[in-house]
């Protein structure tokens, strides 16, 4: 089954001892047909700083895909990137439905920078661990490419995912709610 991770979630019962709460497939499975091969699996998300820590968790994956985390919030995920098709025809405004699909429209960045259709800016910090293959980060003026254990702590910047490679990279995102500091706001236009 394409975009399955085995979650384990652990948890206490009515004694607080520790237990296994689940174990199985992360139900929250996100494709696109805008990008055919692309498949990411959410499987947790918090909505609070410090995260609550409790006796039993509603699914805290259900609703609305997001591509950024909830104001004070986390989501970890795991994506597998296909090999990027031919962008010939890709223009801004599929670009931007692109990450509609995603669950942030105003993501999308490629109307100001044509480097990568898939540019885009999240007011976060994302921890990328490759887990398999190889893939670019293409940001405004350079990239750099990451390799199976590598780690790119991405700090609010313009950045896309370019696997040019011939197969599939598998990749662990940890997004992390974040402010841009004043100045920096001022700059991308974004409300302090």
């Amino acid at each position: 089954m394409h975009g399955y991770v085995r979650r384990v979630v652990t948890g206490h019962d009515e004694n607080g001892r520790a237990i296994v709460v689940s174990d199985g497939p992360a139900p929250k499975v996100h494709t696109s047909p805008l990008r055919p091969g692309h498949y990411s699996t959410d499987l947790w998300r918090t909505n609070e700083s410090p995260a609550r820590v409790s006796r039993r968790y509603a699914e805290p994956t259900e609703g609305p895909r997001k591509i950024v985390a909830n104001p004070n919030g986390t989501i970890v995920r795991i994506s597998s990137v296909p090999p990027d098709p031919d962008f010939s025809t890709m223009d801004a405004e599929k670009a931007r439905k692109v990450f509609e699909a995603l669950g942030n429209p105003d993501a999308s960045t490629f109307g100001q920078n044509r480097r990568h259709p898939y540019m885009h800016r999240t007011e976060s910090i994302d921890y990328a661990i490759i887990l398999e293959g190889e893939m670019y980060c293409v940001l405004d003026d350079t990239e750099v490419l990451l390799k199976a254990g590598d780690v790119l702590i991405q700090c609010g910047t313009n950045h896309a995912w370019s696997n040019r490679s011939d197969k599939p990279c598998k990749v662990a995102f940890i997004l992390i709610d974040g402010k841009f500091d004043p100045d920096l706001a001022a700059q991308f236009g974004a409300q302090p």
